[in-house]
């Protein structure tokens, strides 16, 4: 099975991003999907700060550790990097296409959402400005992305081996 390199992006990546990177690095684990999880965001100005201390706080209930994670911007390497980007929201999918070096592949730039085929709401909402239950809100649906996402990166990392 071929190693997947997986990158989600929000906004600051300090919120949604981080969350999803560290569910869907436990979701792979646990299935034996053999992968590299990393995220980032479009802006900047979060660069090197550890995840919202909500962010956290809902991680660790779960039992999840994102602490030592830091917020850095999406870069044109990661073009070539990552097998999959996937964005939080539209306006996020959105600027990462946009951003695309000229002559970049894009077809491996999805909406989370869409790729899991979660139907409604089609964007993973920003709980940075909402309360604690926002963010456990976004926690469970990234969760349940994630675990719907199995499959289908099952399947692509068979195809690369």
């Amino acid at each position: 099975m071929k190693d997947l390199h997986i990158l989600m992006v929000c906004l600051g990546n300090i919120c949604r991003s981080p969350l999803a990177e560290a569910i869907l690095r436990r979701e792979l684990a646990v299935h034996g999907i053999p992968a590299t999880v990393d995220s980032c965001g479009t802006g900047n100005w979060h660069s090197g700060e550890a995840p919202d201390r909500r962010a956290m706080q809902v991680a660790q209930s779960n039992g999840i550790d994102i602490s030592m994670l830091r917020a850095r911007q999406l870069t044109a390497e990661d073009y070539q990097r990552f097998d999959f980007i996937f964005a939080m929201d539209r306006a996020n999918y959105n600027d990462i296409i946009e951003r695309a070096p000229i002559g970049t592949r894009t077809e491996h730039i999805h909406l989370f959402l869409d790729y899991a085929k979660i139907v409604s709401p089609r964007d993973v909402p920003d709980p940075y400005y909402g309360n604690i239950a926002d963010f456990h809100r976004v926690y469970q649906l990234l969760e349940d992305a994630s675990h719907r996402m199995i499959p289908l990166l099952r399947d692509y990392g068979a195809e690369g081996s």
